[in-house]
């Protein structure tokens, strides 16, 4: 490992400022989902009403996300993150607000406030070609996943504590307000668009972006990767409740999520100075996952297995994110990213109800096997996708220096 990476982000202008900005905006976005839930269901009085909003607030923010990023290529992301972030956190204010009595408006108010989400994921991912170059790209790519994944716990877990210490209300609020501070702050950390070169021909149409040799493999990877994801997250809500004990299932999504950031942060300290193909770490993290369908009996064993399995996540995500912008012109980077999580989404609310069904007709083993089947597919998709070839840094930085 050389964690000279990580320093040279750290010395890296703009750099730091625009991920702690981007984890700040993202936070409270994901601890928003708790107090809502619960805001709900105290309104309507129950949890079946609570889904309802909750998927509705999920359908807004899957298909707003691309026109926001599609926008901010066109128009600029400051404006367009800020504009939105703004208009969230009023909604947020409203459904915080709204009389229990008017329950059956939460929905049409949740879509909205989907709507509204501010494109801080795709704006930020579209900023790192801008900033970092060669081998660094590798490594801020790998920081931002494991980022990612330590969102994915803590998010759900502060909306928790607001709800168990507060009030959904007090949650909503706490949430409209802090994200709004910082997306206004992620949002003047924006570096300048890329203009579009006209001399290249015209800017690409959604269907030309998304409908590509390379890119298009790389978006179905994306959505079988985040089904499976999904997948293997009700499996172990299943095994929790096989041994009678929910407890289980926090205890085995915080081992995969720490074997996760642990896998990220090596794969952004290694040297990267070889060819390597996205192909192989969707392959291994298939393989590692193929073993929990084995130890499905034994909490230890399968979280063992789950450690092992996480190990490969932050390091596949991130080459999956690397290849999309690396094969995408400059100038519709935050698009595309935005396509990727609209796909996103959607693969997660797929792949929560063909789990539930598969772990309802078969067994719970076999959300791992289906988690496993995705990722076979995703590897399939993806073995004719250009692999990442290193980039002579020192080359990289001097036509910088001369430019």
């Amino acid at each position: 490992m050389d964690l000279t990476a990580y320093r040279d982000l750290w010395q890296t202008q703009g750099v730091m400022a625009l991920l702690a900005s981007a984890l700040i905006a993202r936070l409270p976005v994901l601890a928003t989902m708790v107090p809502l839930a619960f805001l709900a269901k105290d309104a309507s009085g129950n949890f079946g009403w609570a889904g309802v909003v909750a998927g509705a607030y999920s359908v807004g923010t899957a298909v707003a996300s691309v026109v926001w990023s599609r926008m901010a290529d066109r128009k600029g992301a400051r404006k367009v993150v800020i504009g939105t972030g703004m208009a969230w956190g009023v909604w947020m204010a409203v459904l915080a607000l709204m009389p229990y009595s008017w329950y059956r408006v939460l929905p049409v108010a949740a879509v909205l406030a989907g709507v509204f989400v501010a494109p801080v994921t795709s704006a930020l991912r579209a900023n790192w070609p801008r900033i970092v170059h060669g081998s660094r790209l590798r490594a801020v790519y790998s920081l931002d996943a494991t980022a990612q994944e330590l969102l994915f716990v803590f998010g759900p877990m502060l909306g928790a504590i607001m709800v168990s210490f507060a009030s959904p209300r007090a949650g909503l609020l706490a949430c409209a307000v802090t994200a709004a501070a910082a997306i206004w702050w992620f949002g003047l950390n924006q570096q300048p668009g890329v203009p579009h070169d006209e001399e290249a021909g015209p800017r690409p149409t959604a269907w030309q972006l998304i409908f590509h040799p390379h890119r298009t493999p790389i978006l179905f990877a994306w959505a079988c990767l985040v089904m499976g994801f999904a997948s293997m997250s009700l499996g172990m809500v299943a095994v929790a409740d096989e041994h009678g004990n929910r407890l289980i299932a926090g205890i085995l999504e915080t081992v995969a999520a720490v074997g996760s950031v642990t896998g990220g942060v090596i794969n952004g300290a290694l040297p990267g100075g070889r060819t390597s193909a996205v192909w192989r770490r969707m392959l291994l993290l298939a393989a590692l996952v193929a073993v929990c369908v084995f130890v499905t009996s034994s909490v230890v064993a399968l979280a063992i297995a789950m450690f092992a399995a996480g190990c490969m996540i932050a390091p596949t995500v991130a080459a999956l994110y690397e290849r999309v912008g690396a094969l995408t012109p400059t100038s519709a980077h935050t698009e595309i990213f935005g396509w990727t999580q609209s796909g996103g989404m959607v693969g997660s609310a797929v792949g929560s109800a063909v789990a539930g069904a598969v772990v309802e007709g078969f067994g719970v083993r076999y959300a791992w096997v289906l988690t496993a089947g995705l990722t076979v597919l995703a590897t399939l998709s993806l073995l004719r996708v250009p692999p990442h070839r290193p980039v002579d840094t020192s080359a990289v930085d001097g036509a910088a220096v001369a430019a």
